[in-house]
């Protein structure tokens, strides 16, 4: 994407160089540090938020889902495990 190697870095330290001079450039090169050295700690503390609220958002969703998710079962008298057949009045399937 945007990528700044060395040489480039060189160069744009020659320029500042020139245009502030000696005496300034020590003086901005120690704010633009102290300057990044904030943006970093507002960009962790805001990393360390989102991932607080992820991890609590995680523990209130595990306390609200019931320990059983699996639907109860139908008691065994409203449906008989296997239909039975009456008898047959025909003497062919009774023994004597």
């Amino acid at each position: 994407m945007f990528e700044v190697g060395f040489s480039e870095l060189l160069l744009i330290m020659g320029l500042a160089l020139l245009v502030l001079g000696p005496e300034k450039l020590p003086k901005v090169v120690s704010e633009i540090g102290r300057w990044m050295g904030r943006a970093r700690a507002m960009a962790r503390q805001f990393r360390e938020q989102l991932e607080d609220e992820a991890a609590e958002s995680s523990r209130r969703r595990a306390a609200s889902t019931p320990p059983n998710t699996t639907p109860p079962e139908a008691p065994a008298e409203a449906a008989p495990a296997e239909p039975t057949e009456p008898p047959s009045k025909s003497g062919s399937d009774s023994t004597p």
